[in-house]
């Protein structure tokens, strides 16, 4: 998600595991793991805080992406985990399709909310079953779409 804080665009882990392709784990560890990076590959500090949501300025998060792939690039072929855009079943597959029905429940539930809350994901996983860190994925991604939607409407 992005929105202007102090005359300059700020935006979302969310929005930069889209930007990126990254997973939201590996946004989360460049972040965490910032002050272990030399200056030019460090991911940026955060900006402001809205509800329980970090932001980060729009420009210095491309500089740094920029500046990642240009140093580190893609991973050594053989090494690490197989290629992947980091999203699970996206792809298709059987798995999909059970995923896409947890995506929907969770925007359902985003909806009635009007938003993000915390908690949403162990509800989810005591309401339907299921565990909460794979409710956790669907949250994750039913919240990108809501934002798009509201993105769109409010434009």
């Amino acid at each position: 998600m992005r929105r202007v804080y102090e005359g300059r665009w700020v935006v979302s882990r969310a929005w930069i595991v889209a930007y990126t392709g990254a997973a939201v784990s590996t946004v989360l560890r460049w972040y965490t793991e910032r002050s272990r990076r030399p200056e030019h590959l460090r991911h940026p500090e955060a900006v402001c805080t809205v509800g329980r949501t970090l932001y980060f300025d729009q420009q210095a998060v491309e500089s740094f992406w920029a500046a990642w792939q240009q140093d580190v690039g893609p991973a050594s072929p053989g090494t690490g985990r197989r290629p992947g855009d980091g999203q699970g079943t996206r792809g298709g597959g059987p798995g999909r399709e059970r995923r896409e029905r947890a995506v929907a429940v969770a925007l359902e539930a985003l909806r009635t909310a009007g938003g993000p809350r915390r908690g949403l994901a162990a509800t989810l996983a005591r309401e339907h079953g299921g565990v909460a860190r794979s409710w956790q994925r669907a949250v994750n991604e039913a919240q990108i779409r809501f934002e798009q939607e509201n993105g769109a409407a409010s434009t």
